[in-house]
């Protein structure tokens, strides 16, 4: 039988300081993963584009998905398809004020993949 997530990611040897406090990695990814769950639920009830300060429209059919918590702050982006799926593409921790080129073009080709499959 396989480990749960909270066993595996306890022996990362990985922990965050921030604001003299002590995050286990563990519980950063959990919190992320929640804050999208959230915000992909009430994408399904209003549409993929929330408006900001939840989504950002980056043009050409893809969407920044903004997560901010007391961990930190986080972007996935992703795009929509024809038959009103979201598809997720990638996600980042953001460390400064514009999107580093390098995380778009990554988004950008996984987009053209997807919407190519589709």
């Amino acid at each position: 039988m396989g480990l749960c997530l909270e066993e595996a990611f306890s022996t990362l040897e990985y922990l965050r300081v921030e604001r003299h406090k002590c995050h286990k990695l563990f519980d950063i990814i959990v919190l992320t993963i929640c804050a999208v769950i959230s915000l992909s639920a009430r994408m399904v009830i209003h549409g993929a584009n929330l408006g900001e300060p939840h989504t950002k429209a980056l043009g050409g059919g893809l969407f920044e998905l903004r997560l901010k918590g007391v961990e930190g702050i986080a972007r996935v982006f992703y795009c929509t398809l024809i038959d009103c799926e979201i598809m997720m593409l990638h996600s980042y921790v953001k460390k400064s004020q514009k999107i580093p080129i390098n995380e778009l073009r990554i988004a950008k080709n996984r987009m053209n993949e997807v919407k190519h499959e589709h």
